[in-house]
C-alpha cells in the first residue's frame, strides 16, 4: 500500500510538472511571438499576418449573389481574397444583432451590404469584428435621434454599442461610386476609430497610432492644411473636427483613391497605412 501511494504520487507529480512545463512553453512562445510581431509592426506599420483561419465560413447562394451583384469592391479581389472576404462577412453577420425599426424588416441584402462595408474597411485588420458594435439598427429613411433632438441619416452610439442607419441613405451611398458620399463608410469609420482607442489588438494599435501621425502631420504642415481647406476635393463637413475629417477622408479614399493619391499623397499614405489596404487600385 505504501509503495502504491508513492507510485501514485510520482505519477501525479509528473502530470503536474508536465502541465506546468506546457504552460511555460506556451507563455514563452506567446510572448516571443508578440515581441517579434511588435518589431515587425514598428518597422513595416502592418500586422505580421491578417488571414489565418481553421475553416472558412460560407454565405448562402442568395447572400453570395448579393455580394457579387451589388458590392463592386468584392469583384476587385483575387479568388483567395474573395474566400476570406465571404468568411468575414458571414462571421460579421453572425456576430451582430440586426434590428429593423419603423416597419423596416431586416433582409439578407441589408445584412450582407452593411457587413460587407465593415469587412471592406477592416480587410487589412486581423481583428475585423469591430467589437464596439453589438447592435445594428436599420430605419427605412431618416430617423429622429433623441441624442440631439434632430433627424439623422446615421449615427454611432458607443455607450449603447449601437450603429444606426437609414437604409434609404445607405443605399444612396452606393448608387454613385465616385461622389465621395457614402453613409455606411462614414458611420462605420467612426465605430472603427473609437474601437481603436479602446482596444489594444495589433490592428487597433496601428490604426490609432497612424491617426496620431496623421494629426501631427496636419498640425505641423500649415501649407498642407491650407491646401486641404482650399481644395474642393473634401467637402466642408470634413473640417467639423478630427473625427469627421477622418470619416470623410476614408470615404474619399475608398471611392476615389487615385484622385486622392494624386492631390494629397502624404495624407493618402497615412490613410492607407491606417487601414493596411493592399487591394488592387489602392
Amino acid at each position: 500500500m505504501f509503495y502504491l501511494l508513492i507510485e501514485q504520487y510520482s505519477v501525479g507529480s509528473k502530470m503536474v510538472f508536465g502541465i506546468l512545463f506546457a504552460v511555460l512553453i506556451y507563455i514563452v512562445l506567446y510572448y516571443g511571438f508578440k515581441m517579434i510581431e511588435m518589431g515587425y509592426v514598428l518597422k513595416h506599420r502592418k500586422p505580421l499576418y491578417n488571414h489565418l483561419y481553421f475553416y472558412l465560413k460560407k454565405l448562402n447562394a442568395k447572400q453570395e449573389s448579393i455580394l457579387n451583384n451589388k458590392f463592386s469592391f468584392y469583384n476587385k479581389l483575387t479568388e483567395k481574397q474573395k474566400k476570406h472576404f465571404k468568411h468575414r462577412v458571414a462571421s460579421f453577420i453572425e456576430d451582430k444583432d440586426f434590428i429593423g425599426r419603423d416597419g423596416s424588416p431586416i433582409t439578407d441584402e441589408m445584412k450582407v451590404l452593411i457587413s460587407a462595408t465593415a469587412v471592406m474597411l477592416t480587410f487589412g485588420f486581423r481583428d475585423f469584428y469591430i467589437g464596439i458594435i453589438s447592435k445594428i439598427i436599420v430605419y427605412p429613411s431618416k430617423f429622429y435621434s433623441k441624442t440631439n433632438k434632430a433627424y439623422h441619416k446615421g449615427e454611432f452610439n458607443p455607450k449603447l454599442k449601437t450603429l444606426v442607419l437609414s437604409w434609404e441613405d445607405f443605399e444612396a451611398g452606393y448608387n454613385i461610386d465616385d461622389d465621395n458620399l457614402n453613409l455606411g463608410i462614414h458611420e462605420i469609420t467612426h465605430a472603427i476609430h473609437i474601437n481603436s482607442i479602446k482596444e489594444r489588438d495589433v490592428s487597433s494599435t496601428i490604426f490609432s497610432d497612424s491617426f496620431k501621425e496623421l494629426s501631427a502631420l496636419l498640425s505641423e504642415k500649415e501649407g498642407l492644411r491650407n491646401d486641404l481647406i482650399a481644395s474642393p476635393y473634401f467637402r466642408k463637413y470634413a473640417y467639423t473636427n478630427q473625427f469627421e475629417f477622418l470619416a470623410v477622408a476614408i470615404e474619399n479614399f475608398i471611392e476615389t483613391p487615385q484622385e486622392f493619391k494624386s492631390q494629397f499623397p502624404s495624407v493618402y499614405s497615412k490613410i492607407r497605412q491606417m487601414l493596411n489596404f493592399n487591394t488592387v487600385g489602392y
